[in-house]
């Protein structure tokens, strides 16, 4: 079998580009939007210089997956992933099929809310570091004696600003509120807390903890809409249950494989990046096929 082409940056001549993202290039496609996922991965919000093979299909086919699931609980952008269907609409873009096939969605237009809304189930990551000076998380006051990795009594709700470079901001439901509005903030958080409790339920049936994770939510016409991506391994924290054991760190399907060499080997975290050894790479891409065959039971097909 041929070694994947990584893709890092995308050039579709003969669409308008939309945006980039750390990971995603998006175009129009009247009256759509085609967001394209590449091999890019990002760390403390720096995107390293390495790409990660088969990423962006991974992060395609897992968001697929699950907007089809919880189409019952929630409309999302999310129109159809199959690139015969996309080509249909622009048929110039089977120049690109090399690139654009099983790594492509069309999706709906929808304005974005400036705000992550961010759903914790376990106590880990900025959480625990918190919770260890302060007793809270993201402000939010929890009992004592809770030990990193423990399942909290209730997910917790909270959000964060959205940085489009940089860092994003941990903020209360007070502030997103003062963003947002109260009626919006209290539909997203209702909405988010439902999804990861959802999403929780059936990834611990195929074997995976759903740790925290983190929603995008846009207005299409009158309805509010999940977007961006959807609890994948960039957008959460996913570990093995059968190797869950509270009261240390996890090992994980996630990109926190990659934070965590970047932490070992004391990078700065600012630009420029250090290069990713070639066994962290393949690694990577291992982890993330892993977790897409145990949430759907299948190995990944591009189609």
């Amino acid at each position: 079998m041929n070694e994947p082409t990584v893709v890092l940056e995308t050039k579709i001549p003969e669409l308008k580009l939309f945006g980039r993202g750390k990971v995603r290039d998006i175009y129009e496609l009247p009256p759509h939007l085609l967001v394209v996922t590449t091999d890019r991965i990002s760390a403390f919000d720096v995107i390293l210089s390495d790409g990660i093979p088969l990423k962006g299909n991974v992060l395609t086919a897992i968001s697929a997956f699950w907007f089809n699931l919880l189409r019952d609980i929630t409309p999302s952008h999310f129109i159809t992933d199959n690139f015969n269907e996309i080509k249909k609409l622009k048929p110039e873009l089977a120049a690109h099929e090399t690139v654009l096939k099983g790594r492509s969605m069309l999706v709906k237009k929808c304005e974005i809310f400036p705000v992550e809304c961010v759903v914790r189930g376990y106590m880990a990551g900025s959480g625990w570091k918190e919770y260890q000076k302060s007793g809270t998380v993201c402000g939010i006051k929890l009992k004592d004696g809770i030990k990193e990795s423990d399942k909290l009594d209730e997910p917790i709700f909270t959000p964060s600003t959205k940085a489009t470079s940089g860092h994003d901001e941990n903020i209360n439901y007070e502030r997103m509120s003062q963003i947002i509005g109260e009626k919006h903030s209290k539909i997203l958080m209702e909405r988010s807390l439902q999804v990861y409790q959802t999403a929780h339920k059936y990834a611990l049936e195929k074997g995976i903890i759903i740790s925290d994770t983190k929603f995008e939510w846009g207005k299409s016409g009158n309805d509010i809409i999940l977007a961006d991506e959807v609890l994948t391994p960039d957008s959460s924290r996913f570990w093995p249950k059968d190797k869950y054991q509270a009261g240390k760190g996890q090992p994980s399907f996630d990109k926190q494989f990659v934070r965590d060499y970047l932490e070992v080997i004391k990078w700065d975290k600012n630009p420029p990046p250090p290069k990713l050894p070639e066994a962290i790479i393949k690694k990577t891409t291992e982890k993330y096929l892993e977790a897409y065959e145990r949430l759907t039971g299948n190995p990944l097909i591009i189609n």
